[in-house]
């Protein structure tokens, strides 16, 4: 046991340390990129340009790349593709052309894409087994995780929860402790990134009433969730089959986002959209601020440019929280604070890793609704998510069979029992679980 605890920390710390130097780069691109580009409006038009050049990359070089977090998953899944080096590379890239353009996407995708493929490159330095390579792959999402936002708990149970839904992988538990750690320290002592701040939560007394509007609240907050993954993947299909050049996808798609802005008249649902989830956070947004966000991110994500969804989700469920206060009488910043966890964990089943990264951000004044939210969202989201790769272990309910090595890209293969009854006599499941 102390050999094994010793080889998995040293391992987990070199894999903390390659994740959280690659997560560094990544946000100091993204800081200049985004300097840059409020600087320069003009660079917005460049966009269509900038979206053809990377898909055209992935296109001649990218292989297997271009599934992004999918490849991933997969191969945690013991998947045949391995995870080639060279994803870092064109993802880093494309996702700083996408930000220094004006794209609307995210980080975390980039930081795990980035950290699976040093994972498999160390894996084979070291010639380890299968089974050591799944372990350092689930380590990698942690330490990418932590590292980019700054929350080293919630990264080290996410990359225990988000490869399949209803299961954690608890032997990689100590390396994704240890990577996401690392990886943390690595940049913010090392290189010296500073994570965005946000302010504690001001929490109402416990009360019935506020449970049950938070459940109300959770319950539109998963709904969301479902509307933002759906729509990407609808817009990634829809482009693919009108347009089976992507060089060509990624331009319209490009014009798209541009014709957006002037429909707006706003450019604050470009890029990560930070400044506008520290207004949710503090004081009044637009009211349909959480839609427009959802849209840009979508026909961003659907066009084949690069990035990660997860930003996006915050900024979505921090302006939908604030909106919705007014509604359910509730205090605007308490309410962003709960969308913000909230819409991101019905888009990637991953309700503890999401219930600690809201007590590292706005402390734990408020940890009972920060749980309640993260559950019903995480109920009321169904069999919907941005990872289409996430294997669905244990079914929501004793009606459901999920047949083994069922994912969220195949789940209508799942099957349902009639009331009443326990034999295999099963209809289709159409949908997801909600139906």
């Amino acid at each position: 046991m102390i050999r094994n605890f010793v080889k998995w920390v040293w391992r987990g710390s070199v894999i903390g340390l390659l994740t959280g130097s690659a997560s560094a780069v990544l946000l100091l691109g993204l800081e200049y990129a985004t300097d840059a580009r409020n600087r320069h409006p003009w660079l917005l038009f460049l966009l269509p340009l900038g979206g053809a050049l990377v898909s055209l990359l992935y296109w001649k070089f990218g292989s297997s790349s271009s599934k992004g977090n999918n490849l991933v998953i997969e191969r945690i899944h013991d998947g045949s593709e391995a995870v080639p080096f060279r994803m870092s590379v064109l993802v880093l890239f494309g996702t700083l052309v996408t930000h220094l353009f004006g794209g609307s996407a995210g980080r975390e995708g980039t930081a795990v894409q980035m950290g699976g493929s040093l994972a498999e490159t160390f894996g084979k330095w070291i010639k380890a087994g299968a089974f050591d390579r799944k372990i350092l792959l689930i380590c990698s999402v942690s330490g990418g995780f932590g590292a980019v936002f700054g929350t080293p708990l919630a990264g080290a149970m996410f990359g225990l929860e988000v490869a399949a839904i209803g299961i954690m992988s608890y032997e990689a538990l100590v390396p994704c402790f240890t990577a996401s750690f690392v990886g943390h320290l690595v940049t913010t002592r090392l290189w010296g990134v500073h994570h965005v701040s946000y302010p504690q939560m001001i929490a109402p007394e416990f009360s019935l009433p506020v449970v049950f509007k938070v459940m109300a609240a959770s319950i539109l907050f998963a709904l969301a969730s479902i509307c933002f993954s759906e729509l990407t993947h609808a817009l990634k299909r829809l482009f693919a089959t009108v347009f089976r050049n992507p060089v060509l996808k990624s331009a319209v798609g490009g014009l798209i986002v541009i014709g957006l802005v002037y429909a707006v008249g706003s450019r604050a649902y470009l890029g990560l959209s930070l400044p506008l989830i520290s207004d949710a956070l503090d004081k009044d947004v637009p009211t349909f601020a959480f839609l427009w966000k959802l849209v840009f991110t979508s026909v961003t994500l659907g066009a084949g440019f690069q990035g990660g969804e997860v930003t996006p989700l915050f900024a979505i469920g921090a302006t939908l929280g604030n909106t919705l206060a007014d509604v359910f009488h509730l205090y605007g910043p308490f309410l962003a604070a709960l969308g913000f966890i909230a819409v991101f964990c019905g888009a990637t089943h991953t309700p503890i890793a999401c219930f600690l990264m809201g007590i590292e951000l706005f402390g734990s004044n408020g940890a009972v609704y920060m749980f309640l939210a993260c559950l019903i969202s995480y109920l009321f989201a169904g069999y919907s998510g941005i990872y289409t790769s996430q294997r669905i272990v244990v079914s929501g309910s004793d009606r459901i069979v999920v047949p083994a090595g069922t994912t969220l890209l195949t789940r209508k293969k799942m099957l349902i029992r009639p009331n009443g009854s326990k034999q295999q006599n099963e209809t289709t499941l159409s949908d997801d679980k909600n139906e």
